[in-house]
């Protein structure tokens, strides 16, 4: 057994750490100075159209959200998760950098790029088990050992071959009370069984399923938020085309193409 001595080594490293961890987190959290916007959702789109179990996913704008897509090579950064009604009101879910895992309003992404997927034919019991998975785990801390490696990837052109970005998102501690936001995300669905881009297995079935797929889970460390965009088993929902959206109806401005 550890001596007291090493324990209160470890319990004031660990402190430090976490100073260091919120420290950063404040810095990575700001925004960077350029932002493009082609797919934003206003409020009324999202309420208008989510329902509980669908994922926003959010091309942020901060520093933290340029290293994921530069190692991702994805535009997107962040993934919540809409959760209904919560307290009186409809919310989203994520695992904030700075607040760790809490509830947000339905605005607080107006104005960025966003994408919403929605997991395909969910039961109502297998919905509501999703819910109560994300809900559980408020107030859980964001892993700020992501934090630190995503820092050593911050230089504008880091020399990472291709091949190796993706393993470099596979990190955290471990500590189950600590979440990353795709983390999070893929641990809820696999909790209920719900594929995201599984892995396929060569097995030797019974008789009865062997003209099925035979699927394998990933380790919930391995997903980033493209992968819910990427996934089979999730359907994009565009709100503009179920608006009842007809191209005829475009007023085009009359600017020549050439100086557009």
């Amino acid at each position: 057994m550890p001596s007291e001595e090493t324990s209160r080594s470890s319990g004031f490293f660990s402190r430090i750490g976490n100073a260091v961890g919120d420290k950063l987190a404040a810095f990575l959290s700001k925004p960077s100075t350029q932002y493009r916007t082609f797919s934003t959702l206003s409020e009324d789109q999202l309420t208008a159209n989510l329902q509980p179990g669908d994922l926003i996913l959010v091309e942020g704008n901060s520093r933290i959200s340029s290293a994921i897509k530069y190692l991702t090579q994805s535009t997107w950064s962040h993934v919540a998760v809409y959760i209904g009604e919560h307290e009186g009101h409809k919310a989203l879910l994520e695992a904030d950098l700075v607040e760790g895992v809490i509830t947000v309003p339905m605005n607080k992404y107006n104005g960025f790029n966003l994408r919403i997927c929605r997991p395909v034919n969910l039961s109502a019991k297998d919905t509501q088990a999703l819910i109560n998975y994300f809900t559980a785990r408020i107030g859980h801390q964001y892993d700020t050992k992501n934090i630190f490696d995503l820092m050593r990837f911050l230089l504008p052109t880091p020399p990472i071959p291709q091949r190796f970005r993706r393993r470099l998102l596979e990190f955290g501690s471990g500590d189950p009370t600590k979440a990353i936001c795709s983390t999070l995300v893929a641990q809820a669905f696999q909790s209920i069984r719900y594929p995201i881009l599984p892995l396929k297995t060569d097995t030797n079935s019974p008789a009865n399923i062997r003209e099925k797929v035979i699927l394998a889970k990933r380790h919930y460390s391995h997903f980033t938020p493209r992968d819910f965009d990427l996934s089979p088993y999730f359907e994009i929902i565009k709100p503009t085309l179920h608006a009842g959206f007809n191209y005829q109806d475009i007023v085009w401005t009359t600017q020549s193409d050439e100086t557009a």
